[in-house]
């Protein structure tokens, strides 16, 4: 389903979580409007994106966090060493940015995801001994935020995510979502133009070390 380059190309645009519509992501992918249309409708019957309509607009989104598990996850194998070499340096910059920083899905990835996971781990807030869960501390520690947990659905409160640029697992899941949803609301993380990249504040760099030690990259 996702072998074919073009319909690649949507479901990683579409891991920063948000509804596009069939015009954005053809620019994005370079492809004409009957071609999109056309893996649109194959995503879409494949069970792999959800479909939503506005009027005459026609969006489209992931159709859940397992299948951003699953894209995620098959890029930290399918591109070993981060990919080719980018060509400019505009894209050289923009492949920097999203291994500092990013969004994949809900939850905070690359260095920035990794060093979060690290710094609940040194602080006796998240184990991995057995995958990935919160302590007692840790519960307390999200509390303390003003950030509630709702772990009574079918997502797990906590999973562990293999990050594609590091080659190591961050931290998904309710939680994972939670945490991420408050670093943008408290200003501690802003979006880079319209990709998943992120750049990490001032506040932020001093939040994140407080709370967890850690000198997050900015």
């Amino acid at each position: 389903m996702i072998a074919d380059e073009t319909r690649a190309a949507f479901v990683l645009a579409l891991l920063d979580g948000r509804a596009w519509t069939a015009g954005e992501l053809a620019r994005h992918a370079g492809v004409a409007a009957s071609t999109t249309s056309e893996h649109l409708g194959k995503l879409v019957a494949g069970g792999l994106l959800a479909e939503e309509r506005q009027g005459r607009h026609r969006y489209v989104r992931l159709a859940g966090a397992e299948v951003a598990q699953l894209v995620e996850g098959l890029a930290a194998y399918a591109v070993p060493g981060g990919g080719a070499r980018p060509s400019t340096l505009q894209a050289s910059s923009a492949r920097d940015a999203m291994a500092r920083g990013r969004t994949c899905y809900d939850h905070l990835a690359g260095r920035l995801g990794i060093a979060v996971a690290d710094g609940m781990a040194e602080r006796g807030l998240l184990r991995r001994d057995a995958g990935l869960s919160l302590t007692e501390a840790g519960l307390g520690w999200f509390e303390g935020l003003g950030i509630a947990l709702d772990g009574g659905g079918r997502r797990p409160l906590v999973r562990g995510c293999l990050d594609w640029t590091e080659r190591r697992v961050h931290l998904a899941g309710v939680a994972g979502a939670a945490l991420c949803d408050h670093a943008f609301a408290s200003g501690w993380v802003e979006r880079i133009g319209s990709e998943r990249a992120v750049r990490v504040t001032g506040a932020g760099a001093a939040s994140f070390e407080a709370e967890l030690g850690v000198r997050v990259p900015s």
